[in-house]
């Protein structure tokens, strides 16, 4: 039984070569070329109809109450209102209980 040539299709990527180094060092390490790595993340996209990993934006730095506006302050405080109305709370021991605390 003969088997058919697998065909590729080049891709062309710019990095920095800091990444590209570190990345290139575990690769080897698990005995994965480059190559293969970015074929089988290419392949998961396809697969998972997206990027297939968790992608989001770190946790927002809190905000100085000094630094909002009067009408920003006032539109959370209407909010935090419109939490505890809806019944969207969270009790004080809850909290501390989930911070590990006793």
């Amino acid at each position: 039984m003969s088997r058919e040539a697998i065909k590729t299709a080049p891709v062309y990527t710019r990095i920095d070569p800091e990444t590209k180094e570190q990345a290139e060092f575990i690769l080897a390490q698990l005995g994965i070329p480059m190559s293969n790595a970015i074929g089988m993340f290419l392949k998961q996209v396809v697969l998972q109809r997206g990027i297939p990993f968790e992608m989001k934006l770190p946790p927002a730095n809190p905000v100085a109450i000094s630094n909002l506006a009067k009408e920003q302050f006032d539109a959370g405080l209407r909010a935090g209102i419109e939490d505890i109305k809806s019944g969207n709370i969270v009790s004080a021991d809850d909290v501390e209980a989930e911070m590990g605390g006793d």
